[in-house]
C-alpha cells in the first residue's frame, strides 16, 4: 500500500483507490433518511423500518410508478441443492451431489505443457506466456465464434481478468522475508527489472482453450488464439479521448496509443462476441512528485483518482536506468511539455478494454466514451435489433457512483461491432428518497459541463468523469460493484460491497446503513422497461449481514444458510438464477462483525420469492470472484482469488502460510474452478 495512504483514518484494503470524493452530493444514506427518517436509518430498528423500500419482486413504491411492470414468473428459478455451512477452513466446499476441479492456476503455460519450474522461479518471459495472476471476471466463449453464449459445452475459449499480484508469492527473493501482502521490499531505493516485467506480465488478461477431456476432466488446449494481454500490451485508444491532449505522452506524442491494461476486475461480454476488460485501482500504480511551494501539486486528473504522492504501489519507476518501460510509471512533469513524459500515462488508464479474443492478432481497444474511472465491470442491457446498445458500470471506490452509457446508433446483429461503444451519451444514476431515479446526461454542454466550468470539451468530460458526476449532482454510492441483468423481466442489479466510512448523519435510501460492514443489493426497472430511458424505480433486493440484522426482498427469511456480508460478484444465469460473491476485505474476515461469515462464498438467490442459499466456500484468505456457465448450464466454471493473502508477515517469514491451496504445498495460487454435477444435471437445480 502506498505510503501516503497508510496513517489514514479509515481502512483500505491493499490496493484501494485513496478515496476521493470530496463533492457536496447527497450520499445514498442521505435518500435513505429523508425516505424513511433518522430514526428508521438506525441499524437497531431495521427490519421494521425497511418494509417501505425493499420491495417483493416485481413491485415498486406507489410514488415511484412510472409504467406497469412486467409480468413475472410467479415462482422464478429452481434452486434445488442443500446449502452448505459457513466455513473457516483452508478447503472448497460444494453441495452433495457435486464435484471440483482445479484448472488454470496462476502460471500455467498457454501451450498446455506442464510447468518448467513453479511459480516463484518462473523468469518474466515465461510468465509472459502463462496465465497470470489473482483471477477474476471472467467469460466462456464456445468454440464455434458466432453467439456470446451460444455453442459448445465441451471446448470453447475462457477469456479471463487478472486483477493484481502477491509479490511475496511471485518472486522466489521474497521467502524467509517479513514480507505482508503489498509489495516487495526496494533494494539501495531500488527495484529488479526482471522482477517488476514479472510482476507486469502477471496482470492483465489470458485468452486460453480448454476442452473437456474423455475422462471427464477440463484441459488446456494448444491453440495460437491462446495469448496474454498484460500492463505492457500495446493498445489503441478509441472514441471521444482519442487524440486529446489529456492523453498524448512520450510513447504516443498523438494520443492515440498507450501500453497495458492494469487491475483488471470485472468484464462484460458484448453482443458481437467480444471481451471486455475493466481497468478498476489503477492510480495507486503510479506517482506524481511534482509540488508547489512545498505541497502536491497534482492536476486533476490524478488528484480526483487517488494518484499517489509519494511511493507508487509496487514502485515500478524505481528500476534504474530509466528505460521507458519503467519510466512511464512517473507521471510527474519532468519534459517541456506532455510528449516529453508521462504526466499523462494515468489519464491511458481507467477505461473499458475491447478484446477479440478469436482474433489473437488484434490490438485491445480502450472504449473512452464508456467514461474514466474504477470500473468494476460492465454490463449490457438486452440487445434489441433498431434499439441503441445499453451498458452499465460501477465505479468500485467509496462514495463513487454508478453509470450507464446508451450508443448514439442502434444495435444491428450482422453489422454490429466495437464502433458502437465510441459513440453516444453517458450518464450517471441519481437515486431519489421516493423510489424513483433518473440518469444525469455527462455530455459537453449540458447543464455545468461547459468550457466556463473547465470542460473543454467532451474529451476532457470523458478523462474527467468523476468531476463531470460531481458537477451534476450524482448519488455517492456505498461503492458500487457488479451489475447483472435479470433475463426474465430486464431489472437491473448492483451489489454495493460496503462502506464502514458511512456516518450516521451520510444515510439515504439506498445506502440505509452507518458503518455500513456487510453492504446491499440494490436494484432498478427502468422506465415503460426501456435500458435507453432516463428515469427508473430503485428499491433494495438485500441489505446484507447476520441472523437478525439482515433483510431480503419478498421477506425471505434469513438464516445461517443463506446470511452473508459484502455482496460483490453478481451473474444471472440463463433460468434466472442470480449468483451472488462475497468478497470481505482480507483485513476483516474471521475477525470481528465479519467473524461469523466464515471465509469468502458464493450464493444462489431467487430474485422472485428472495431465496437465497448458499452454494460454495473456499479456502482461506480468498475472494470468490467471477462466474460462467456452459450453454448447456452443466459446468460451471468459478475463479478464487489471493487464496492465503491473509498470512501475517512474520507467519510468512517463519514459514506459516495460512493456505496451501490448490496444491497442498508451495505458495498458494488463485485458480479456476470446475464445477460439476454428478448426475450431469444443470447447476443449481
Amino acid at each position: 500500500m502506498p505510503d501516503d495512504i497508510r496513517n489514514l483514518p479509515y481502512d483500505l484494503e491493499a490496493g484501494d483507490e485513496i478515496p476521493s470524493n470530496t463533492s457536496a452530493n447527497r450520499s445514498f444514506a442521505e435518500i435513505a433518511e429523508a425516505r424513511l427518517g433518522r430514526r428508521g436509518m438506525l441499524m437497531g430498528g431495521l427490519g421494521a423500518a425497511i418494509t417501505g423500500f425493499i420491495g417483493a419482486a416485481g413491485t415498486r413504491p406507489a410514488a415511484a410508478q412510472i409504467a406497469a411492470p412486467a409480468t413475472a414468473a410467479p415462482r422464478g428459478p429452481v434452486i434445488g441443492f442443500r446449502p452448505v455451512p459457513v466455513s473457516p477452513n483452508d478447503t472448497v466446499v460444494v453441495p452433495e451431489g457435486y464435484s471440483v476441479q482445479v484448472l488454470i492456476p496462476h502460471g500455467t503455460p498457454l501451450n498446455g505443457q506442464p510447468a518448467a519450474r513453479k511459480l516463484p522461479e518462473m523468469s518474466a518471459a515465461e510468465q509472459d506466456q502463462a496465465i497470470g495472476a489473482h483471477h477474476d471476471g471472467m467469460h466462456f466463449f464456445p468454440i464455434e465464434g458466432r453467439e456470446p453464449d451460444q455453442g459448445s459445452s465441451t471446448d470453447g475459449l475462457i477469456a479471463i481478468n487478472h486483477e493484481y499480484i502477491e509479490p511475496r508469492f511471485l518472486h522466489a527473493r521474497a521467502a524467509g522475508q517479513s514480507i505482508g501482502n503489498g509489495r516487495m521490499p526496494l533494494v539501495d531505493n531500488q527495484r529488479d527489472a526482471e522482477e517488476v516485467r514479472k510482476e507486469i506480465f502477471a496482470h492483465g488478461v489470458s485468452i486460453v482453450r480448454v476442452a473437456k477431456q474423455a475422462n471427464g476432466q477440463w484441459a488446456v488446449v494448444a491453440d495460437p488464439r491462446n495469448r496474454r494481454i498484460h500492463g505492457a500490451t500495446p493498445m489503441e485508444i478509441a472514441g471521444p479521448a482519442r487524440g486529446h491532449a489529456l492523453v498524448r505522452t512520450k510513447y504516443s506524442p498523438d494520443g492515440t496509443r498507450t501500453r497495458g491494461t492494469l487491475n483488471n476486475c470485472a468484464h462484460g461480454v458484448t453482443p458481437w462476441n467480444t471481451y471486455l476488460t475493466a481497468e478498476e485501482n489503477w492510480a495507486g500504480y503510479f506517482r506524481n512528485l511534482d509540488q508547489r511551494d512545498g505541497r502536491p501539486a497534482l492536476p486533476r486528473e490524478h488528484a480526483r483518482y487517488g494518484v499517489p504522492t509519494s511511493q507508487a504501489r509496487y514502485n515500478w519507476d524505481q528500476v534504474p536506468g530509466g528505460a521507458d518501460e519503467f519510466a512511464r510509471f512517473n507521471a510527474s512533469s519532468t519534459g517541456a511539455d506532455a510528449t516529453q513524459d508521462y504526466r499523462n500515462e494515468p489519464n491511458a488508464f481507467g477505461w473499458i478494454v475491447e478484446i477479440d479474443p478469436f482474433n489473437p492478432t488484434s490490438a485491445p481497444v480502450k472504449r473512452t466514451a464508456l467514461g474514466r474511472f474504477a470500473h468494476e465491470g460492465v454490463v449490457f442491457g438486452p440487445a434489441r435489433e433498431g434499439r441503441p446498445v445499453v451498458a452499465y458500470s460501477g465505479d468500485d471506490s467509496t462514495f463513487e457512483y454508478i453509470y450507464k452509457f446508451v450508443s448514439a446508433r442502434p444495435f444491428n446483429r450482422a453489422s454490429a461491432n466495437g464502433s458502437l461503444l465510441d459513440d453516444g451519451i453517458l450518464y450517471v444514476a441519481k437515486f431519489n428518497a421516493d423510489g424513483t431515479g433518473e440518469w444525469l446526461p455527462l455530455r459537453h454542454g449540458t447543464g455545468p459541463l461547459t468550457a466556463a466550468n473547465g470542460f473543454a470539451d467532451q474529451g476532457e468530460v470523458l478523462v474527467n468523469t468523476r468531476l463531470a458526476a460531481d458537477a451534476v449532482g450524482a448519488t455517492k454510492m456505498d461503492r458500487p460493484e457488479w451489475g447483472a441483468v435479470d433475463p426474465r423481466d430486464g431489472q437491473v442489479y448492483f451489489t454495493l460491497t460496503n462502506n464502514t466510512r458511512r456516518a450516521a448523519a451520510q444515510v439515504d435510501a439506498a445506502n440505509p446503513r452507518a458503518q455500513n460492514n456487510f453492504g446491499q443489493i440494490i436494484r432498478w426497472r427502468e422506465a415503460n422497461d426501456d435500458h435507453a430511458a432516463t428515469r427508473f424505480t430503485w428499491d433494495l433486493f438485500l441489505i446484507a449481514g447476520p441472523e437478525g440484522d439482515s433483510r431480503i426482498a419478498g421477506n425471505a427469511p434469513v438464516t445461517a444458510d443463506n446470511m452473508l456480508a459484502c455482496p460483490d460478484g453478481l451473474w444471472f444465469d440463463a433460468d434466472g438464477r442470480m449468483w451472488i460473491q462475497t468478497d470481505i476485505g482480507e483485513a476483516q474476515q474471521l475477525r470481528g462483525p465479519l467473524a461469523p461469515f466464515g471465509n469468502n462464498a458464493m450464493f444462489a438467490a431467487n430474485p422472485v420469492t428472495g431465496e437465497i442459499r448458499r452454494f460454495l466456500t473456499g479456502p482461506n484468505g480468498q475472494e470468490v470472484t467471477g462466474v460462467i456457465t456452459t450453454p448447456d448450464k452443466r459446468t460451471m466454471f468459478v475463479n478464487l482469488q489471493h487464496p492465503g493473502a491473509t498470512t501475517p508477515a512474520a507467519d510468512w517469514a517463519a514459514g506459516r502460510v495460512n493456505s496451501r491451496f490448490p496444491n497442498g504445498d508451495g505458495v498458494p495460487l488463485s485458480a479456476t474452478l470446475v464445477i460439476t454435477k454428478n448426475d450431469g444435471g444443470i447447476i443449481g437445480t
